[in-house]
């Protein structure tokens, strides 16, 4: 008799939870489209991107947690007992110093990087630094050629005695235009100003690309994603008319030695998450690998410490979206798919066969065909990457979005972080996307703001 009070607490605490989540999440269901499948987590807080899919096994829950552990090491110079194998070069020190919380990078020093490439006019030795590039991740692709001194990225830091490659100012451009009801709004695009590490400037002959780091959750099931799913959204002679010309960037797989279908990096250009990520510990940490080696065949880190490493990111979770029973919100998806942003940012695939059993099979809803696009001239880098053009992009996943300022206030969008809010995300679109972007240029100021709820609502 005594324990009833005991359950009836516990009970009524119970309950209430469970009226406050479904209030918090905007009343899901059962039949509730879930972001990420079964691995869906119910978090909209600060952490939302730091959380292991839902459903994992104690072992491979485990297997994250030594994940976590390598995604936050910081390394430091050999021949250091612990994290030994920073630099020479590098732009930041540790996995999680560009990706802060798992989320999206800010264009600044450390997480902003300066993708470079020879646009095939003969080099002069006199415009560039003498020394020769450090090991970076370079997979063979023709019209990506290394940059003499500076291979395929800069790096803005070096360690002591090793002057970094450059250094790389942004300045800021405003621009003004009007929507269709003469409310005005502004733009920003940025102009950098590169100085390479024998005081002159990069010649004519670079491309050059500013990219900020992408949010890393929710990779995994992108990964499991079948490649006859992507292809089956592909049109790239746009045979039903519509306008829209999606096709897949075919990349090179280090360890297959043979083209694949891209999947990750804005412009697809990396096959997979180990690839993606034994990449960006030589590219933007200087630590080599078992992909990517020092010269005389040694590594910093061993292929254990690579592959616990991808997956944490192939494990993290993708937050559940809230505000389903909004009308604002209701309106806005209708909007969304009026205005025909879901041909390219497509709601739902499916995975197929995984290594990760709890990730494979699901329905999942991100937003994305993992295609590539034209986006206009205002969006332009003007550096191709295999097959990608320099108006390309790859369609990025939008589940998740919502909470991109909650999880690092003050974030960015789109791939050089030039879009401080969402709504000037969308006004950047153009080429394929340039009908959709007039369709919300021409919405009432009400259809606009309904649009937006809907993208903070993922």
């Amino acid at each position: 008799m005594k324990s009833f009070p005991i359950l009836l607490v516990l009970f009524l605490v119970g309950a209430i939870a469970a009226i406050i989540i479904s209030i918090f999440l905007g009343n899901q269901t059962a039949a509730t489209p879930l972001a990420g499948g079964e691995t869906t987590v119910f978090n909209r807080a600060s952490s939302a991107y730091e959380q292991p899919s839902a459903g994992l096994s104690e072992e491979n829950f485990q297997r994250h947690g030594e994940g976590d552990i390598a995604f936050e090491a910081v390394f430091v110079t050999p021949p250091a007992t612990i994290n030994s194998g920073l630099g020479p070069l590098f732009n930041n020190a540790s996995c999680v110093g560009c990706h802060i919380r798992n989320g999206r990078g800010l264009p600044e020093k450390g997480q902003l990087l300066v993708r470079v490439s020879q646009n095939g006019v003969p080099p002069s030795n006199e415009e560039f630094s003498e020394k020769d590039y450090y090991a970076e991740a370079i997979a063979p692709a023709e019209n990506a050629t290394p940059v003499p001194g500076l291979g395929t990225q800069i790096q803005e830091q070096g360690v002591y005695g090793h002057p970094p490659e450059g250094k790389v100012e942004i300045a800021w451009q405003e621009q003004t235009g009007k929507y269709g009801d003469e409310t005005t709004y502004s733009l920003r695009t940025p102009e950098a100003n590169i100085i390479q590490s024998n005081g002159k400037p990069l010649p004519a002959s670079v491309m050059t690309s500013l990219r900020i780091p992408p949010p890393v959750f929710g990779l995994g099931l992108l990964e499991a994603v079948e490649d006859k799913t992507i292809l089956a959204n592909s049109d790239p002679e746009d045979k039903n008319g519509d306008g829209i010309s999606g096709h897949p960037n075919q990349v090179w797989d280090i360890e297959k030695e043979s083209l694949v279908l891209g999947r990750f990096g804005w412009k697809a250009n990396q096959p997979n998450l180990i690839q993606q990520t034994a990449s960006a510990y030589v590219n933007d940490m200087g630590v080599t690998n078992p992909l990517f080696r020092e010269p005389d065949g040694s590594e910093d880190i061993d292929r254990k410490t690579l592959e616990v490493a991808a997956f944490y990111v192939q494990t993290l979770a993708v937050p559940a979206r809230t505000l389903l029973k909004d009308s604002k919100v209701k309106r806005g998806e209708e909007l969304f798919a009026q205005a025909k942003c879901s041909s390219c940012h497509v709601s739902e695939l499916s995975t197929g066969d995984y290594f990760i059993p709890e990730l494979a099979h699901q329905k999942i809803h991100p937003y994305t065909d993992m295609l590539l696009h034209d986006m206009g001239a205002g969006l332009a880098d003007g550096r191709p990457d295999f097959q990608a053009t320099g108006t390309e992009w790859r369609t990025p996943p939008l589940w998740g979005i919502g909470l991109t300022q909650t999880v690092l206030p003050y974030s960015t969008y789109l791939h050089d972080g030039r879009a401080r809010t969402l709504e000037e995300a969308i006004l950047w679109h153009g080429g394929e996307a340039e009908v959709a972007k007039e369709a919300f240029v021409n919405m009432s100021s009400s259809d606009r703001s309904a649009l937006l709820r809907f993208l903070q609502s993922l």
